[in-house]
């Protein structure tokens, strides 16, 4: 009988930090004995799907990228067939996996995912954006299984108010979780990881886990986190 991994989406908004979380996960998750893959969407490119490949922390054959052509959520949500197949694709070729992981395309805080498509899902918003966001109560910050506010460490820099999005948050996703995170220095990575252990492999998360050290370079050259 064919093994069906589990499947978890990242989605947000264009440059929220979804593939630098990956990117910053994925080695933590193997470490812990974890078979992973990654399908990546992409409006007319493969380009996330090339960068994680560069990073050389997943053979190439474990990371597919879907070209959507049109609407990034739609290919998640309305009409995910692209990306259910490529999940069949991964379980024929590479049957122990554990876990796969579909990132969306950027997209607005209108994105959610199609539970056709996935068993839980995360969704991404950097502080970047705006002290805002979390008041926009958008079905994809609100709904999500696990929302995810990134890059936390520019918020002195962005003129974004860190703890009032902190106060905020926790009203407009009503107790559900909430990840504070800094993909370059691992903040926050922990409760990510955790999360993906309990909630989406049932399985008890460790006390602690090991940083994996990547190389920064292409991370400094395009200022992506």
């Amino acid at each position: 009988m064919l093994k069906s991994a589990a499947r978890l989406g990242i989605g947000g908004p264009v440059g929220s930090g979804k593939t630098a979380l990956i990117e910053s996960i994925v080695p933590i998750l193997m470490n812990q004995g974890i078979e992973v893959a990654v399908v990546t969407n992409d409006l007319l490119t493969t380009e996330d799907a090339d960068r994680l490949k560069s990073r050389g922390f997943l053979p190439a054959e474990r990371i597919i990228g879907v070209e959507t052509g049109s609407c990034p959520h739609t290919a998640i949500r309305e009409d995910p067939t692209m990306n259910l197949l490529a999940v069949k694709d991964f379980e024929l070729l590479i049957p122990e996996l554990d876990l796969i992981l579909i990132e969306s395309g950027g997209d607005n805080l209108a994105s959610t995912f199609s539970y056709d498509l996935v068993d839980s899902y995360i969704f991404v918003i950097d502080v970047g954006a705006g002290d805002d966001i979390p008041r926009k109560n958008g079905p994809g910050f609100v709904q999500a299984d696990l929302a995810v506010v990134n890059k936390i460490d520019i918020a002195p820099y962005v003129g974004a108010d860190l703890e009032l999005i902190r106060k905020e948050a926790p009203i407009y996703r009503r107790g559900k979780p909430i990840a504070y995170t800094n993909c370059k220095t691992g903040e926050g990575l922990d409760e990510v990881v955790d999360f993906i252990l309990e909630t989406v492999l049932f399985r008890s998360a460790s006390a602690t886990h090991q940083r994996v050290e990547e190389p920064q370079m292409d991370a400094e050259v395009d200022g992506r986190r």
